[in-house]
């Protein structure tokens, strides 16, 4: 059974996030959102969304900031608690298009095993920077998964099906930080799930919050691209089995 959720981390959004919600649950969404040990101006809006809508906002709460791939896994645990079977991820600051939400959520309907990852169509205000540091990321995926299959691997806008992120998060330590995003979708990727890329725009608020800290996490991408080499390189015969059957092309 198809039964879908929205997630959103949250740290120190509080400007962005009520317009952000309220753009959610008007596609009628159940909402998991993740304080990640927030201000306690972030923390009193959230609480107020959370009231405000009962029946269709979770508030889960961690006391500590543990990164956005830590808030993103403590908002997987209580997805499975719930009882979701998949879970929309989407970003608190509100670069991403809400209103492609039904289009996420009828993909991942039609294919329910798959990740359906955004790939994202930029607008004039994306840091030039930050657009082209992304494709040495892009290289490196391509590299460790044999494959072309994942267009981006870092925007935040995706659909998961729940159980097999438990699954992995059960027995291999996910990056917990910005290197959260393409860490986990290499390997689902691995696990053998298959990635649907689905066109989505992104935009960057003049007035956005980024959280993105250069040395400390380019540090932890660096090394995350890293290990994801040398455990592709184990990997090489069941890859290249696996895109021989035309399972590794790009979509």
């Amino acid at each position: 059974m198809f039964n879908p959720c929205v997630l959103i981390p949250v740290y120190n959004h509080e400007h962005a996030i009520g317009a952000v919600v309220a753009d959610v649950l008007t596609h009628g969404a159940q909402c998991i959102l993740v304080d990640d040990g927030s201000s306690a101006d972030c923390a009193k809006v959230l609480d107020e969304l959370a009231a405000a809508s009962p029946q269709q906002i979770t508030l889960v709460r961690r006391q500590v900031n543990g990164g956005k791939g830590a808030a993103v896994l403590s908002g997987f645990q209580q997805a499975a608690i719930a009882g979701y079977s998949h879970a929309l991820q989407i970003d608190a600051d509100g670069q991403h298009c809400v209103a492609d939400i039904p289009k996420f959520l009828a993909l991942a309907a039609a294919h329910p095993a798959a990740v359906i990852s955004g790939y994202p169509q930029y607008d004039e205000s994306v840091p030039k920077l930050r657009l082209y540091g992304r494709y040495l990321t892009h290289v490196w995926v391509w590299i460790n998964t044999l494959s072309l299959q994942i267009k981006d691997s870092m925007c935040g806008f995706r659909v998961y099906p729940v159980a097999p992120v438990i699954a992995l998060a059960e027995r291999q330590k996910l990056g917990a930080r910005m290197n959260f995003d393409t860490d986990i979708l290499v390997r689902l990727y691995w696990e053998g799930l298959e990635v649907l890329n689905l066109p989505t725009r992104v935009s960057y608020p003049s007035d956005g919050v980024s959280h993105f800290r250069v040395w400390l996490d380019n540090a932890l991408i660096t090394r995350m691209h890293t290990t994801l080499f040398f455990g592709m390189l184990v990997r090489i015969p069941r890859l290249l089995a696996r895109n021989g059957d035309g399972n590794g092309k790009a979509r």
